[in-house]
């Protein structure tokens, strides 16, 4: 019997009824180090001398002194700012314990952290129209939601989905419906702005699906003119393809519900029509470069013909098993896995079939968005949004983490309450991932309060990091075991692994006209991955044979200029801030091609204040890789990087002064009370199409970074 052979007792009983290998490229050698416990600079991240192995009872023994800088968390020209003056450490160490102490005093007593998550309009829209459809919209949430959206339009009239980025036709749109709604006068001078900055992009005719969709609903746009996807596709095996389960998780918690919104195609009319914001022009419908896509629109024509006249009997069970679908995923907290986009069409499907408002499964979803809700004071009152998604699991991770480099004992009480807290967050039920993993047991973790459903790598290896950095007592060693055979069972079959699923690998739903807005796959990221190979390497696996395979999938996926592309934050620098700490920590040579690569592109892209920054548009412009404004967390990224690979405070090795610098950039921003200020967005929802403001990222990553810069300098 192997180690991974022994039983591992579950915790609860399921909760739902429903329910390549890579070899390193050509030409580039990967010199590896023996594989040692791995401490951060100067605390115990790694198994601790007496620790419980993660997978049997074997003691660990680290040895004295140990040392090493992995990093556990993502990451231009060449001339710096300032670098810190090596006489003047207290400036950093003083910058370290401001940071800390902000840090600690925004813990909820039950232990937790979790900052705002921060996106864009559309979700402020989506929501009044949401409310509009079930008839439950106020005057009051109304007003508040309004004056959100009118503060975030910018000068020309549009709304963008990141702070300083292009505008976005389809979120314009839905911010002027939205506004409609509210009483805005369309010949008002914002909205006017509004509706020049929409005729110039095309108008509505160049809407995405999601919008049009929005906008039938209330009578503004054709049913007939969006593409089908029949709620008959839930019945398919899960070997044939475009079986739900070949999208990631998050599309396909939005899909199904869908497809009972496409088949019942409700309308609530408004008393207002968007005339102002037609071109005239006909939508360009099919056009595509490939023979899949022309494939899809034949077959999209063929639905639309079926749509007419559907089989009644097989219509009638395929919304039944719908719905049945959906019911069966709605979280404790009333969510559909604590996202916005499925949860507010899953009520939309659900009432559009006949489930009254005061229905069980509606009360809970209509009344759980009262937690995602944001209200504040305003210039011209109060003004109310929402999070489209709440990390307090992830933010916790990374906060005891953080702590814990800079300084903060493990038995201290804030980290003791943090580490109770996240063992009780365990996921002890199967969820959709076991379709894919059926022999798997439960374990892992989730990003938000309530998603049991859908546990992510990411989160559990960020998990494991923060117990063994917080010294975990019995209860949380149990929960490691279980949460490291998850994530173990998890990779999938070429090395890497992805957020949700494990091989969801499948091209088709990409191809279909429907699928015009985000990623709607979950293939494996260098980013998960990295911080997957990290958790085992900490957890004594470094030579166990998925790590092996994780770090060929690595240096086999790193970008030609030495970068590695980031599937969840901006971007390549948040992709080698998180595979550099990674391979460093699972024993590959820091001086091995793919790192000296990674440090060369670093200080090629550092800019002239010291610091790092990438401008979001780098995932659909290349000429934007690795440049933009300089931001505390993507600085923080780079650094992780340099100091894993000792890059600190060692005047003459490559990559130092570059530290150095970088180290200064954060001095020098910090605010007097230790935390920062960013409002650029770091953080990527749906490469090219959503992204999220982390209001934590600011703060944890750089405390991180000046905790471990201040332990190399000793």
């Amino acid at each position: 019997m192997t180690l991974l052979d022994r039983p591992v007792a579950g915790v609860g009983a399921v909760g739902h009824a429903v329910r390549r290998r890579v070899a390193a490229r050509a030409g580039r050698p990967v010199r590896m180090r023996p594989a040692p416990t791995y401490p951060a600079p100067g605390h115990p991240v790694g198994a601790p001398p007496g620790a419980i192995h993660p997978l049997d009872d074997r003691r660990v023994d680290a040895a004295p002194g140990q040392g090493g800088a992995p990093g556990r968390d993502r990451a231009r020209g060449q001339d710096g700012g300032p670098g810190v003056d090596p006489h003047e450490g207290g400036a950093v160490r003083a910058a370290r314990d401001r940071a800390r102490q902000h840090l600690l005093g925004l813990q909820n007593p039950a232990g937790w952290w979790k900052g705002e998550l921060e996106t864009n309009v559309s979700i402020e829209a989506e929501d009044l129209l949401l409310r509009q459809f079930l008839g439950i919209r106020t005057e009051i949430e109304t007003a508040e939601t309004a004056r959100w959206i009118r503060s975030r339009q910018r000068a020309d009239g549009s709304w963008a989905n990141f702070a300083d980025g292009p505008a976005d036709v389809s979120t314009t749109v839905e911010a002027w419906v939205a506004l409609r709604l509210a009483g805005d006068a369309p010949d008002a001078e914002h909205m006017a702005r509004a509706q020049g900055i929409v005729l110039g992009a095309g108008g509505v005719e160049a809407t995405r699906v999601f919008t049009r969709i929005w906008l039938a609903l209330f009578g503004l746009d054709e049913w007939d003119t969006l593409p089908v996807m029949p709620p008959e596709l839930t019945m398919l095996p899960t070997w044939a393809p475009l079986n739900v389960y070949d999208w990631g998780c998050w599309a396909r918690q939005t899909i199904v519900p869908l497809t009972i919104v496409g088949a019942l195609r409700p309308v609530r009319r408004l008393d207002f029509d968007i005339a102002e914001l037609r071109t005239g022009i006909p939508r360009e419908r099919g056009a595509t470069r490939s023979l899949i896509g022309a494939a899809f629109l034949g077959m999209d024509r063929i639905l639309h013909r079926y749509e007419r006249r559907p089989i009644r009997g097989l219509r009638r069970h395929a919304l039944a098993r719908a719905a049945e679908w959906v019911i069966a995923r709605q979280e404790a907290d009333g969510s559909w896995g604590g996202i916005q986009p499925p949860w507010v069409y899953s009520l939309i499907a659900l009432h559009s079939l006949g489930y009254a408002l005061d229905h069980p499964v509606m009360r809970a979803g209509i009344s759980g968005l009262d937690r995602f809700t944001v209200r504040e004071p305003g210039p011209q009152g109060t003004v109310r949004r929402l999070e489209a998604c709440q990390s307090p699991v992830w933010d916790t991770a990374l906060a005891m983490i953080a702590l814990r480099d800079a300084g903060l004992p493990a038995g201290d009480p804030a980290l003791t309450r943090a580490r109770d807290w996240v063992v009780g967050e365990e996921v002890a039920q199967r969820g959709d991932w076991s379709v894919r993993r059926p022999d798997l047991a439960p374990g892992g973790w989730s990003f938000e309060f309530d998603n049991d459903g859908y546990p992510d790598v990411d989160d559990t290896a960020e998990v494991l990091l923060a117990l063994q950095a917080a010294a975990p007592d019995s209860a949380g060693q149990a929960a490691g075991r279980r949460g490291l055979r998850w994530l173990l069972g998890m990779q999938s079959r070429d090395g890497g692994w992805g957020a949700f699923d494990a091989d969801n690998l499948r091209q088709l739903p990409r191809a279909l006209p429907f699928s015009d807005f985000g990623a709607v796959t979950d293939p494996p990221s260098a980013d998960v991955t990295a911080h997957a190979v990290e958790a085992l390497a900490v957890e004594g696996l470094a030579d166990h044979p998925a790590t092996r395979r994780g770090v060929a999938w690595l240096v086999a996926h790193q970008e030609p200029g030495g970068s590695w592309f980031g599937r969840w934050g901006a971007n390549h620098v948040y992709g080698t801030g998180a595979v550099v700490p990674s391979l460093v920590a699972a024993g590959v040579d820091p001086s091995a091609a793919p790192i000296r690569a990674a440090v060369a592109w670093l200080e090629r892209q550092q800019n002239p204040d010291g610091g790092w920054g990438e401008d979001l548009r780098s995932y659909r412009d290349p000429s934007w890789v690795g440049r933009g404004e300089s931001t505390p967390s993507q600085t923080a990224w780079a650094l992780l990087a340099l100091l894993a690979v000792g890059c600190g405070p060692r005047p003459g090795v490559p990559g130092s002064a570059a530290t150095e610098r970088g180290i200064a950039f954060l001095v020098r921003q910090q605010r007097p009370d230790g935390d920062w200020d960013e409002p650029q967005f770091t953080g990527t929802g749906f490469p090219g199409d959503f992204y999220i403001n982390y209001h934590l990222y600011r703060l944890l990553f750089p405390l991180t970074v000046l905790g471990r810069y201040v332990q190399a300098r000793g």
